[in-house]
């Protein structure tokens, strides 16, 4: 375990670009700002400093939660679907994934409870005995996004501090700051690796990846019932399930690499980190864009084959109305820009992967967009003349919620090995 020990926990011992991580935090600080502000003018005014208004009623709040799901897809399905195939590239990259997705799930469910317009009172969510005997809703989406997202948080916190435990010890037992030493020994739970211990170990680790496996699915499936359940054309669709899984897998996969790439470059990962990790994760977000293209095909044929007009007057405004420039980029940056990744120069090239994830996000936040807007937009009544614009709240909301994902990602660089250890050294003897 030397060498791995070496490699990675050094980086805990002499955090390199120190100056540059301390601007990060500066500037991820500015955003929490942004954020705190913009959550106290919500709740002293109201939902109405946001853009949201009849007819659409949804906006940037909900755009967001599933755009920041999404992401947080990718660290369940390196950690535990690799995990149970075998993989074992998943290595280097599953611990990041893993915190990724923790920080992902935070900042989504943000939107949610604060969309509930009384955000003080979303306890009411939960089925827990009272003297007003008001219970949940369960016929109500908003109480399903809340089960499936305390649950997936949950098990992900769960399952990211159960990998960790062999590491912690491993900090106890060599790293030189004492009090840091002696909070690793107390969350390590009194490791001392011994064949007892990792025969638990490996058979909880296998069970938790068993449990989380299902949620991959289950999850963002719940968040797109959210939408199909509902009697507005456009979003009426069986298709919405599968389709937003495969979106929230290839919007995951994007931002591993976004942040993996310049970390692998600071850090001076490359040897843990190699091109072939990253030819992997571009096939994976190939494999992913050609399943959301298939999601736009069968979308549009739906709406053609149903014969309902107001389909079709929706997928038209789509292309052609207000929000059609939205339209257009979305179908760029998810359909014909990752046909590149059909090259493997390009997948094994760090910085064109780093700029295509930052297209792919985009378009993915445009796709939850021009669902969600769009099909609002369009009434079965008379149409309104009400256009919706997102706000200065709406944007500070969205740019805070960066805020809070970077300053945690930071504080997870600083303190938490940032790749498994434990797994690299075993990885080490069976070479050896």
């Amino acid at each position: 375990m030397s060498q791995a020990y070496k490699t990675v926990a050094d980086l805990l011992l002499d955090c390199p670009h120190k100056r540059l991580w301390w601007v990060g935090l500066a500037l991820s600080g500015v955003l929490v700002l942004i954020l705190v502000t913009s959550i106290a003018v919500l709740l002293l005014k109201g939902v109405g400093v946001w853009g949201v208004q009849i007819p659409v009623a949804w906006g940037f709040a909900i755009v967001n939660l599933v755009w920041w799901i999404g992401i947080g897809h990718a660290g369940t399905l390196i950690s535990a679907i690799l995990l149970l195939l075998n993989q074992s590239w998943r290595t280097s990259i599953n611990r990041f994934a893993e915190a990724m997705t923790l920080f992902a799930v935070a900042c989504a469910g943000l939107f949610p409870l604060l969309h509930l317009g009384r955000p003080q009172w979303f306890f009411w969510l939960m089925p827990i005995p009272n003297r007003l005997g008001l219970w949940p809703q369960w016929n109500s989406p908003l109480v399903w996004d809340f089960f499936a997202i305390a649950t997936y948080g949950t098990l992900s916190l769960v399952f990211w501090y159960l990998g960790l435990i062999p590491d912690l010890a491993a900090i106890r037992d060599h790293y030189g700051n004492r009090k840091y030493a002696r909070v690793a020994g107390f969350f390590a739970l009194g490791w001392r690796g011994c064949a007892a211990h990792w025969k638990r170990y490996r058979t909880t680790y296998t069970l938790m990846a068993c449990l989380a496996t299902p949620l991959v699915v289950s999850v963002h499936s719940i968040v797109s019932l959210d939408f199909a359940v509902a009697p507005v054309a456009g979003w009426h669709s069986t298709v919405f399930p599968p389709y937003f899984v495969a979106g929230a897998i290839f919007s995951g996969f994007a931002m591993v690499v976004t942040l993996l790439v310049p970390l692998r470059t600071l850090w001076g990962l490359e040897e843990q980190i190699t091109l072939d990790h990253l030819d992997k994760m571009g096939k994976l977000m190939l494999t992913t864009a050609l399943l959301v293209a298939y999601g736009y095909l069968t979308e549009h044929y739906i709406a053609w084959y149903s014969g309902s007009h107001l389909e079709m007057k929706i997928f038209h405004a789509r292309m052609f109305g207000v929000y059609a420039p939205a339209y257009w980029t979305m179908l760029f940056c998810n359909v014909v820009a990752p046909q590149v990744l059909w090259k493997k120069s390009v997948r094994t090239s760090p910085w064109m992967l780093f700029v295509l994830s930052i297209v792919f996000n985009v378009g993915m936040w445009l796709e939850r967009f021009v669902i969600v807007v769009s099909s609002l937009k369009v009434e079965p009544l008379p149409p309104t003349e009400n256009i919706y614009m997102p706000t200065i709240w709406d944007v500070s909301l969205y740019l805070g919620s960066f805020g809070l994902f970077f300053i945690l990602m930071l504080f997870f660089l600083r303190l938490v090995p940032i790749i498994a250890i434990s797994e690299m050294a075993e990885e080490e003897y069976e070479d050896e």
